[in-house]
């Protein structure tokens, strides 16, 4: 039977995995899931598994709390090894985490073919660490499924064109599920107070928001002044929590909780009335949602977002005129990319 050896390290990961996981099995494949560790915390990690039912790592390789090199180095040592013991047809990698470049240039260099999930996006803005891994992914993969014709585009001013995939985003298809499945399970709004549409939700978690002491008091700065029109429930990254109390003072008008659960995070924003955010993965689920959102950063990745004007910089004070946004497709997207898979071994 085919063998798709799969990497995952970081929440997005996780509920863009949730679907693909899914059509894998139906589509009579084998899935290995190897968990690199990089988000460890139960509440970003072990309770999206449970919540969108994704089977369960083969390998556990907790690899966390590292600077950048030895995080990468060690995550490509293990997964060589734990490659070498499965011998797969493909390995599958999704977005642009430590976890996702170390998968690829494990696989790349023992030469077994490499899909990349969420190829082509490019912020081109090489400051960015998830940028580096973006672009050092897509130009050793055999298999690149793009979200969007941006995306195709991208690759294509690259010289990438073979292999290349337009087949929309999983992650509404992941949006579209959950959704509906909090509709009837979630109390998070009454956990917190707070009434549908009269509040924001926000997150930081960035490293160019989180390293750099004087952009962080920025963002924060920023975050204080908009709650002065609107109540701000934040979900607070582990990492984001340690700078705000070496900071000495909570900011003010922000609800700040601990992260939470996939579904109480899609209910959250989908009966928010603004998302304000640094997550790529968020900028779209707010538009899945059809709540705009203000990124907190100086580009995105997610260009189509502000075209269709339910996205802006923070460095902007408009929204261009609202449309919807075909390129992401119509729920399908991980029964087209398992139907590639299947095809391609």
């Amino acid at each position: 039977m085919s063998q798709i050896f799969t990497v995952l390290g970081a929440r997005p990961q996780f509920i863009k995995a949730a679907p693909v996981s899914r059509a894998i099995a139906e589509a009579g494949m084998t899935e290995v899931i190897a968990h690199t560790g990089q988000h460890f915390d139960a509440l970003m990690s072990d309770v999206f598994f449970e919540e969108l039912e994704i089977p369960k790592p083969a390998y556990n390789l907790e690899i966390n709390s590292l600077g950048h090199g030895a995080m990468t180095g060690r995550m490509l040592e293990k997964l060589e090894e734990a490659m070498l013991a499965e011998k797969p047809d493909i390995v599958l990698v999704y977005g642009d985490t430590n976890s996702t470049v170390a998968g690829a240039l494990a696989a790349a260099k023992l030469h077994i073919p490499v899909a990349h999930i969420e190829a082509g996006l490019r912020s081109f803005n090489r400051q960015m660490p998830e940028e580096i891994n973006r672009v050092v992914t897509d130009h050793v993969s055999a298999l690149l499924f793009c979200p969007t014709q941006t995306a195709v585009h991208n690759l294509t001013q690259e010289g990438i064109v073979a292999g290349v995939h337009a087949t929309g985003d999983v992650m509404f298809d992941t949006t579209i599920a959950a959704t509906e499945r909090a509709k009837g399970r979630s109390t998070i709004l009454a956990d917190l107070a707070v009434q549908p549409k009269r509040y924001a939700v926000a997150t930081i978690h960035r490293a160019e928001n989180t390293d750099d002491p004087a952009r962080f008091a920025r963002v924060v700065a920023w975050l204080e002044e908009a709650a002065r029109s609107i109540p701000i429930v934040m979900p607070v990254h582990p990492r984001t929590r340690k700078l705000l109390t070496q900071r000495g003072a909570m900011p003010t008008g922000l609800k700040l909780i601990d992260p939470i659960g996939y579904l109480d995070m899609a209910w959250l924003v989908n009966q928010s009335a603004a998302t304000f955010t640094d997550s790529g993965g968020l900028q779209k689920e707010a538009y899945f949602h059809r709540v705009p959102c203000v990124t907190l950063r100086d580009e995105t990745e997610w260009v189509e977002t502000v075209d269709a004007g339910w996205n802006r910089l923070w460095t902007t004070s408009d929204y261009a005129p609202r449309r919807d946004i075909p390129d992401y497709g119509d729920g399908r997207s991980a029964i087209t990319i398992a139907e590639i898979l299947k095809a391609a071994i």
